[in-house]
Parts: structure tokens; sequence; C-alpha cells
């Protein structure tokens, strides 16, 4: 297959099972954020799952050499993007185990069934869309402001795929938290785990990563605060070791 890179892209070696993504500086590159989302879902041996807004893939590429899960979907709107992680998914030879679908986040049980998912999971864009001048056309701006879709519509389209005691799991910011806990009762996806991620200690968090069920009974865990950076400036042994679990540079 011809894997001759377009404008501004580039492969990245994932070093995790011989992975490799592709990406374009000028549009947008996985983070952390999605690294630890990654680690932090539970994802069954044999689970059927579905990562929405997908993105480059990063999440079930990634996914893929940790977790022996039977079949992934990744629904990307921007055509653009869903080719090119389409494109890393033929370049690790994913075709039969990863499906990028470039299709509306909200018009996914059109195409997929509902009630018939182990697991959802989503790096979904974390700003309002009225908060600050923002480019409609701009893919990062897409990626990052509520303009194609709303974290309601995530937590909706989540519970309606997902199976009786499926799980959802997700990354967001720590000011949208009550929003988000709202969204999953209303949706009745019950909020299990929360894990609050701190630049370092003595900072506020920066990120909050959540687990929910679905028609599970209500008992919130709080997981012990990760922390990403020493005094020092250093990363701390934790991050150190998910990245070294996932197989992924730092």
């Amino acid at each position: 297959m011809d894997y001759t890179l377009k404008e501004n892209e580039r492969i990245e070696d994932l070093q995790c099972n011989g992975l490799k993504i592709i990406q374009n500086k000028k549009w947008f590159c996985f983070g952390m954020d999605a690294v630890l989302l990654t680690n932090y879902s539970n994802v069954k041996k044999n689970s059927k799952i579905v990562d929405l807004g997908t993105g480059t893939g990063i999440i079930p590429i990634l996914l893929s050499g940790k977790r022996n899960y039977s079949k992934a979907y990744g629904i990307e709107i921007q055509p653009e993007v869903a080719k090119m992680a389409e494109r890393s998914v033929k370049l690790n030879n994913l075709q039969d185990k990863i499906k990028i679908l470039n299709i509306d986040l909200k018009n996914t049980l059109d195409f997929l069934e509902p009630n018939s998912f182990d697991a959802v999971i989503s790096n979904p864009p974390y700003k309002l869309a009225n908060s600050g001048i923002i480019n409609p056309d701009d893919k990062k701006a897409i990626s990052r402001h509520e303009l194609k879709c709303t974290l309601e519509d995530v937590v909706r389209v989540a519970a309606k795929l997902l199976k009786q005691e499926g799980r959802f799991y997700m990354v967001h910011r720590p000011d949208r938290l009550v929003d988000i806990c709202c969204f999953l009762r209303k949706y009745k996806l019950e909020p299990k785990q929360v894990r609050f991620v701190h630049p370092k200690v003595g900072c506020k968090p920066n990120m909050v990563l959540i687990g929910a069920t679905k028609y599970g009974r209500p008992e919130l865990k709080f997981d012990p605060p990760l922390y990403v950076y020493t005094e020092e400036g250093s990363y701390t042994d934790e991050i150190h070791r998910i990245y070294s679990s996932k197989g992924t540079l730092l």
C-alpha cells in the first residue's frame, strides 16, 4: 500500500508492538490526555468498543497493542482527519479490528446497533462553543470546542450504544465535572470512578478521568490523584510507568 505522506504529515512510531500513527502537525497531534484515557479504560478481552471523536485514531490503535478487544469503531466527523485515521489503521494492518466511520457523532445510531457495545471511550472537545473567537472550519477548533457536538451529545450517544453494565470512559476538564455528572445520570450512566490529573503537587487539577457504568448502582470512588511532573520538572514515576506500559514515547 502507498503510504506517501501528504503535506505536513509524519509517521510517528508508538513503540508499542510495532504500532505507528500518521499525524499532521498543522491540524493536531494526540496528547497526554489520549494516552492517560487509554490507560484508564479497563477494556475487557473480546470487547466491542466505540471511540467517539476518534481524531487520528490514536485510542483504538494504541489500545490494540495492549488490549485484546474484538472490534473497535472510531467515529470522526472531519473527512480529512477520518481518512488520515483510516490510513493509520491500514498502516498497522488493523483493518479487521478497527473501522473508522466518517459520520456525525449524533448520527452514530444510524450506523451502529444500540445496546450492543461493551465499552465507549471519548476524548471530546473540552471548550464550550462560545468560549473565545473561533474559526468554525479550523480543525483544531473543531477538536477543542463544542462546534460539531456537545458534551450532552457524547453522553447520550454513549448511553444508547452501551449494553447494560457497559462501561463509559472519558477525559475532560475538572470545571465541567458537575455538567458531566448531571448528564451521565440523566442518561442512566452512573459515575463509578473519578481521577484528577494535576500538573504537579500543589497545583489544581487540569484534567479529570471518569468511568461510568450503564444502569450501575450509585457508588462513586475517587482514585488517588495523578501528578504529571515532580517539583524538579521531570515526569513522575507513575507517568513513566503509564507511558512504558503503553509503549509510547514521552
